[in-house]
């Protein structure tokens, strides 16, 4: 029956998807993953429900379903809400980390209500048909499982007993809890999005200023050959000329584009881009004659150049480009001695030489040469001019006016290129012009209205990227003068600002979750019962997380939000059935265990169902795969916790919470159908005492 629930779920929420606009990509499929393990929790609490009212009130199938829906309808309600309401406010968030929260929260809100419509409809009807009423007696290992699991129930309900009565100590533990994750937070590495293996990569190569393309192109081709005699390159395409850390044309740079073998032939950890490119880094770093470093693609297209960080030194003095070189340098120097960081570099350079043309005005006054002409006639030869354009092939093609490589190699060149005077008459440009050596900076870069240098880099090995963007921001306030600022471009502009967002979005679906069950309960104790829990969750995902040796990056923050509503759903179950044994007229702490035991197999169920169906997740290879662990491991850390720990916890706190509402006087009991809810069997009804 659960399983049967999973395909109506998922096309109905490729449907959703399509209405609202989103397509079928990495991040949406990520969440139909975590999808697939929610929608059967609902069904499964519907037929584990069921079963229970047959065996043990001799119900027959059509009576135990009608029965169950009466008694776990309000609770599978809550936990739908609950579900919903933790990715609602997600959905509005702004920026590219709101656009990546948004791409999980549709997937899973949707197919979430489609699931709970089909727990109160399809599940209790497909019961009544296909559950038997005798299954005859248990043999083998059914007998034996039976037998366990009904040991293992009564020594968890003797452990919620125990913890109730040693409820000092519980709470000291649940101090420490929240300690741990302040810890937790502080010592696990922060990032953005993880780095993965996209099946390509660049290399940047870069020759002395004053170098010409013969030199690079030589520099370059020893770098081909290295990354060429790789066993997990397949093509290597050179291109001299360009650099692409600035985007700019230059004669002393060069990049080569890197294709690997496919993921089929490269699935050994040694031919994984993460191991290459640090093997490849060691032997470039042989070659003297210029900076040569491979990088990784950005893992989110359009988020920079290159991955790694790009960095911005601001000159928000004079900006004088000599005092930016200087502070440069100084920056450099103290940068490149961090150990969590490598390949620091800059292109710019504030003493470059070159070739300062200057015009004698007056001269070209006084021989009838319209200066605009002079120039434009050195910009057509020396540089390029657009002469036209004309439309072929379906196709526009551009004119472009350039003179010959050959005719613009040296200074005496300008003598060969004339310019008409007013008269008619053609005077060389030589005669109009002074050539000289200068040094300056070959490019001038402006960052938010500022002259800026950029820098860029990378984390180190065994760093992560949060930890690289502290180190350059601690080098850049021991290092810059009192008038230079920093700024962050890219990818790792977007985890800074993502730290904020997160928090936002994990505050956010606390307060909308307590807000529901309050509405829904009708009292604030039980929902602060409920969220209550969700600490210890967070403190499992971070620890399997931390022992992963993986980071703390938004698909991890959104396995967090994931894991408030899976967590609240475990308190709710157990919450919704102790408040409804408390309006029956049972004590507390009677309601409390009485809970504890009616629904630790429905929360086994659906935990281990949950965290089953992430393990692919969590194990995953091949492109993309470290998104997918990053999700799967700190969502299987919080469910394992949310199951074995969590659960002593929540009648813990119900209990807690519930003596403190009834002493002071704020406790409503209420009847159990006024709420959604129907009176244990074999129990008395609570007469209501008033307001």
């Amino acid at each position: 029956i659960p399983i049967l629930a999973v395909p109506v779920s998922i096309v109905g929420t490729f449907i959703g998807m399509h209405l609202l606009g989103f397509s079928i990509n990495m991040l949406t499929m990520f969440g139909l993953i975590l999808a697939i393990g929610l929608v059967v929790d609902d069904a499964i609490v519907v037929v584990e429900n069921v079963e229970t009212n047959m065996t043990k009130h001799g119900l027959s199938a059509l009576e135990a379903s009608k029965r169950a829906m009466t008694e776990i309808a309000g609770a599978l309600i809550s936990i739908v809400l609950v579900l919903v309401a933790v990715f609602l406010p997600v959905a509005f968030l702004g920026g590219v980390t709101g656009i990546l929260y948004q791409q999980f929260a549709v997937t899973i809100a949707i197919s979430v209500v489609i699931s709970g419509l089909m727990a109160l409809t399809l599940s209790p009807a497909l019961a009544a048909i296909i559950i038997k009423a005798h299954h005859g007696e248990k043999k083998g290992f059914f007998r034996w499982f039976e037998n366990a699991f009904a040991r293992l129930t009564a020594g968890y309900v003797g452990g919620v007993a125990r913890v109730i009565q040693g409820w000092p100590i519980a709470l000291a533990a649940f101090a420490a809890v929240i300690a741990g994750i302040v810890l937790m937070f502080r010592i696990l590495p922060g990032s953005f999005v993880p780095d993965e293996d996209q099946g390509y990569f660049f290399v940047v190569v870069e020759a002395p200023d004053t170098a010409s393309q013969a030199v690079v192109g030589v520099l370059a081709e020893r770098a081909q050959k290295i990354v060429s005699a790789d066993p997990a390159v397949q093509d290597v395409a050179l291109v001299n000329g360009f650099s692409l850390v600035d985007g700019q044309f230059r004669n002393n740079a060069a990049v080569l584009f890197v294709s690997m073998k496919p993921f089929e032939q490269r699935e050994e950890a040694s031919l994984l881009s993460f191991a290459v490119l640090p093997r490849l880094n060691a032997q470039f770093a042989a070659l003297k004659e210029g900076f040569v470093f491979a990088l990784n693609p950005p893992s989110i297209p359009g988020l920079g150049t290159t991955g790694g960080f790009e960095f911005y030194i601001q000159n928000r003095g004079a900006g004088d480009p000599r005092a930016s070189g200087a502070a440069l340098q100084a920056f450099l120097a103290a940068a490149r001695q961090r150990p969590e960081l490598q390949g620091v570099n800059s292109t710019f350079r504030a003493a470059t030489q070159q070739l300062f043309v200057d015009l004698d005005r007056n001269k070209a006054e006084v021989l009838g040469v319209p200066v605009q002409e002079a120039f434009q006639t050195m910009q057509s030869f020396f540089g390029s001019s657009v002469a036209g354009q004309f439309s072929q092939f379906s196709r526009i093609w551009w004119v472009v006016l350039q003179a010959d490589p050959a005719y613009r190699a040296d200074p005496a060149d300008f003598s060969k290129v004339y310019v008409r005077s007013h008269s008619g008459k053609m005077v060389p440009l030589s005669a109009l012009i002074t050539v000289r050596y200068v040094a300056a900076p070959k490019l001038l870069e402006r960052f938010n209205g500022f002259p800026a240098v950029k820098v860029t880099g990378n984390p180190a090995e065994g760093y992560s990227s949060g930890q690289a963007i502290a180190a350059m921001e601690e080098v850049a306030r021991e290092t810059l003068p009192a008038d230079f600022s920093f700024s962050w471009a890219g990818q790792a502009l977007q985890e800074k600002a993502s730290g904020s967002t997160s928090a936002i979005a994990f505050v956010a679906g606390l307060i909308v979750v307590f807000l529901l069950l309050a509405a829904q309960f009708e009292k604030w104790t039980l929902p602060l019962a409920v969220v209550l829990t969700v600490p210890i969750a967070v403190l499992g995902a971070m620890l399997l997380t931390w022992v992963r040796g993986l980071e703390n990056d938004v698909y991890f923050q959104v396995g967090l939000v994931t894991l408030v509503g899976l967590s609240a759903k475990n308190a709710i179950l157990i919450c919704e059935v102790a408040i409804e044994h408390v309006r029956a007229g049972m004590s507390v702490v009677d309601a409390a265990l009485e809970a504890a035991r009616a629904r630790i197999r429905a929360i086994v169920m659906t935990s281990l169902a949950f965290g089953l169906g992430c393990v692919p997740l969590a194990i995953a290879s091949g492109p993309g795969a470290n998104s997918l662990r990053a999700i799967g491991t700190g969502v299987i850390g919080g469910i394992l916790a949310s199951t074995f720990v969590a659960v002593f916890f929540a009648p813990l706190f119900f209990w807690i919470l519930e003596s403190l509402s009834q002493k002071s006087g704020r406790s409503k009991p209420a009847t159990g159908a006024a709420h959604g809810g129907a009176v244990p069997a074999g129990a008395t009804q609570a007469k209501p005492e008033g307001d």
